[in-house]
């Protein structure tokens, strides 16, 4: 890592993180230790004055979280390129969003994205057109940094001559922190008046920044929030808050560290009522005095993730990942707390299924660049997976996404492609015919 120029500071927590795993440390969160979460603030019960919003925006920096490459989409560059609209992408939205409420407000809201190695050349040639989007004395990216993936059989850092940029990875979005202090960010920030943060992943397009949610933030005095949302059925998967029986805290449990014979009962949405959006604020001074009180280790929880080197061959050497989730620092700051928010701060693009919700008649893009749901509630979309998991086969059968806002569900199993100016209403099924079907232009299903 020294030799590849990773900072000294993210070694360190690379190094605690290593050491926990040779001791064999699993950072599974069993329910025994765990309590559920409730009884919280509502984002709808918000009174805030305009001026008591506008104060707190004028001391807020937007950071999105934009090194991921979409593998699970057939992608090799930053999942952000691809468009939502014909003449807009990810970053085009989120640009367009962040200048319309400096606009609005008149204040600066400086736009940081966190890059992978992997992301920020394309990120930053796309970015490059908007001349007004940085503000001045700060960049508009900072590198996450990256380490070693490490052979499953003795943890030492794997070889991979294929390809040597696949023995490395991104150390998770938990890296925030680290990444923030290394580059300069966070004392350029806080020397420019800055006092809090908003984060979100940038394929979330529903957490545009918010005057509210930053009045609300910097009123509440919490030196750090989760936004979250009421469960379904449907969210089985993903992080969610709970509270530690053992002092009481409020504890990030995801999937990875979730025992298996505690599945059902994390999954059950009547139990565990809140998923985490990963959409989360910080005061910028606490987290620089906590990194400074303990040498650059926040202490995350370890994730220890299981991978192949090359994760478009599964044949290829297993590997671990050390990760850790930005989220888990909910714990790591006293009087850290969570709020809900309403369902539309949660779109995230992880599948094809969503990317076509996203660019459907389900969405709208307003003037004001914030994306804004026209049928309640949002259709189900399944697309088979063996046709339309990758952008290119997705793209190919799609040219153009159906009409979806009457629909509720629409239910693809097979090799079909849709012609133009299809109309989608109720609940469709094309069903799997063993042979490529079509669906006319200009056709009404259901």
């Amino acid at each position: 890592m020294h030799d590849g120029g990773v900072p000294q500071r993210a070694i360190d927590v690379f190094s605690s993180f290593y050491a926990q795993l040779e001791q064999g440390a699993t950072g599974m969160i069993p329910e025994s230790d765990v309590d559920p979460l409730v009884d919280i603030d509502h984002a709808d019960d918000i009174e805030l004055s305009d001026d008591q919003c506008r104060e707190a925006a004028s001391v807020t920096a937007v950071i999105k979280l934009n090194g991921g490459l979409g593998t699970s989409m057939g992608l090799d560059r930053a999942k952000t390129l691809l468009p939502v609209r014909p003449d807009r992408t990810f970053l085009d939205v989120i640009a367009g969003q962040v200048l319309s409420l400096r606009e609005q407000l008149g204040v600066p809201l400086p736009l940081l994205f966190m890059n992978s190695f992997r992301t920020r050349d394309d990120t930053l040639a796309a970015l490059a057109k908007y001349d007004d989007l940085a503000v001045e004395g700060l960049p508009i990216d900072f590198l996450q940094n990256r380490e070693p993936k490490l052979r499953a059989d003795d943890l030492t850092p794997v070889e991979w001559p294929a390809d040597p940029s696949l023995e490395w990875c991104p150390p998770g979005h938990g890296d925030l922190y680290t990444a923030l202090e290394v580059s300069g960010i966070l004392d350029a920030l806080l020397d420019a008046g800055y006092r809090y943060a908003t984060v979100s992943n940038a394929d979330n397009l529903g957490a545009a920044p918010d005057a509210r949610m930053m009045g609300w933030f910097a009123a509440s005095g919490a030196p750090y929030a989760a936004e979250v949302c009421r469960r379904t059925p449907a969210d089985v998967k993903g992080g969610h808050i709970v509270v530690r029986r053992s002092d009481g805290r409020l504890v990030l449990r995801e999937t990875a560290q979730t025992p298996e014979a505690d599945a059902a009962a994390a999954a059950d949405p009547e139990r565990h009522r809140y998923f985490h959006t990963n959409n989360l604020w910080f005061d910028l001074r606490v987290v620089k005095r906590t990194l400074e009180e303990r040498d650059g280790v926040l202490g995350l929880p370890l994730i220890r993730n299981a991978k192949t080197v090359d994760p478009t061959n599964p044949t290829s050497t297993p590997v671990v990942q050390i990760e850790s989730a930005m989220g888990a620092a909910v714990e790591v700051f006293d009087g850290a707390t969570a709020i809900e928010v309403d369902r539309s701060r949660f779109l995230p693009v992880k599948t094809t299924n969503d990317l076509l919700l996203l660019r459907s008649d389900v969405y709208e893009v307003g003037d004001d660049f914030r994306v804004r749901a026209q049928a309640r509630p949002v259709p189900l979309v399944d697309l088979d997976r063996r046709y339309f998991t990758t952008i290119s086969d997705f793209d190919a059968r799609l040219p153009e996404p159906p009409s979806l806002v009457e629909a509720r569900s629409l239910t693809v199993e097979g090799d079909w492609r849709f012609g133009r100016d299809v109309v989608v209403r109720g609940d469709v099924t094309l069903d799997d015919t063993g042979e490529a079907g079509s669906v006319a232009e200009g056709s009404t299903l259901g």
